[in-house]
């Protein structure tokens, strides 16, 4: 089993793995929030839990594990360690949906086992950081804060199920210096360079970025929505040093015009969190954590189905190109953000949002049912794409 192509690379598992969950994950919160099926814990910290947890970190490794060492300039990850992390992921996200939906204990073994994948995850990206020769590891760096980052949001997920009071911070920390600050370091360091963009690197921007990130964490905590300070001036850093790079957009190669898009996205998302939150904060309107939702659609999902497109047809001999598959689930991340967006925004409206919570949901599945379709037979057997 462990000579076969589906594990020759770390990404293969991992992607498989993460898109699974994704579609299964999403089916359950939908039939849990609308009350069709009971579950043991909360809908909402089951959704977030599951998609950080179970869809964003074993994708996040599937890239890195391939990437990290190349940034790195060490030796390839051994196979028998990444297996071991695949394993812990995969044997945890089973016993958490089944723990989800009937118990508790399978449900605290499973969060055990996944921390325990995500730790040993964690030191052997530390493992090459500290071997690594190269005279620049900064990079690296930001990488592995946000990894280290998101172990601790780990572990404050799982207290949170013990002591509620931690729920806020914990997925506050999660999305902001975990799933965004991980993506956008990656994202810094390889979108200018696959689009040819020569720039002079600013060494400041993500430490500025890193200290405003703990700013709205700090300020959210304190008090509900208060983060919009925070998000005003992200909005500027961000959208001042991305718009520097001069991206060449739009641009006629999917593959890369998916990744400018992604980025255009994160100054946007910031600009409708310090709206919403400012709105929040004045009159109590209830935007059903579009803040949340516009940043992780808009930049990371968008950005990991472009990244994961790149590397499952990169390192699978195929050619990089985009055909009309892969236009339609690069148009198709966008559709999943914006159904997301009108959801929120009937909700602040006052609307019956139902309807769109059904679509949302829908076009999400799809997304990644496309998705499996055309890359996970590649992923398993590394088959030739015409």
């Amino acid at each position: 089993m462990k000579n076969h192509y589906f594990f020759s690379q770390p990404h293969q598992p991992f992607f498989l793995l993460g898109f699974l969950n994704a579609i299964v994950a999403m089916v359950l919160f939908a039939l849990g929030y609308k009350g069709s099926l009971p579950m043991v814990i909360s809908p909402l910290l089951f959704h977030a839990y599951s998609l950080i947890f179970l869809l964003f970190t074993p994708a996040f490794l599937a890239f890195l594990f391939t990437t990290f060492p190349r940034f790195s300039a060490t030796a390839p990850i051994e196979r028998r360690d990444y297996l071991l992390v695949f394993g812990l992921f995969a044997a945890g996200s089973l016993l958490f949906m089944a723990g989800a939906l009937w118990s508790k204990v399978l449900l605290y073994l499973a969060m055990g086992g996944l921390f325990a994948g995500h730790l040993w995850a964690v030191l052997i990206l530390w493992r090459i950081y500290r071997i690594s020769p190269m005279p620049d590891k900064h990079d690296q760096q930001c990488i592995l804060t946000g990894m280290v980052a998101g172990l601790i949001a780990h572990a404050l997920f799982i207290l949170s199920f013990l002591f509620p009071l931690l729920q806020t911070l914990a997925v506050q920390m999660a999305i902001y210096l975990y799933l965004f600050l991980v993506a956008f370091s990656v994202a810094q360091r390889m979108v200018p360079f696959f689009s040819h963009c020569m720039i002079e690197k600013n060494m400041h921007f993500l430490r500025n970025i890193f200290i405003l990130l703990l700013l709205h964490i700090i300020l959210e905590t304190l008090h509900a929505h208060l983060s919009f300070i925070a998000d005003a001036i992200l909005v500027y850093l961000t959208a001042k040093e991305i718009f520097r790079w001069q991206l060449p957009f739009p641009n006629p190669n999917p593959l890369l015009w998916i990744l400018h898009l992604a980025l255009y996205w994160v100054p946007v998302a910031f600009l409708f969190a310090a709206m919403s939150n400012l709105t929040a904060l004045i009159n109590g309107t209830e935007f059903l954590f579009l803040d949340l939702h516009i940043l992780v659609l808009g930049f990371v999902f968008t950005i990991l189905i472009g990244f994961g497109t790149r590397v499952t047809l990169g390192h699978s001999g195929n050619r990089m190109e985009a055909t009309m598959w892969e236009k339609v689930l690069f148009n198709w991340t966008q559709v999943v953000v914006v159904m997301r967006l009108l959801t929120s925004m009937a909700a602040a409206w006052g609307w019956d949002f139902m309807l769109l919570f059904d679509l949302s949901v829908t076009v999400w599945i799809v997304m990644f049912v496309l998705w499996g379709i055309r890359f996970f037979s590649v992923l398993i057997y590394g088959k030739k794409l015409r």
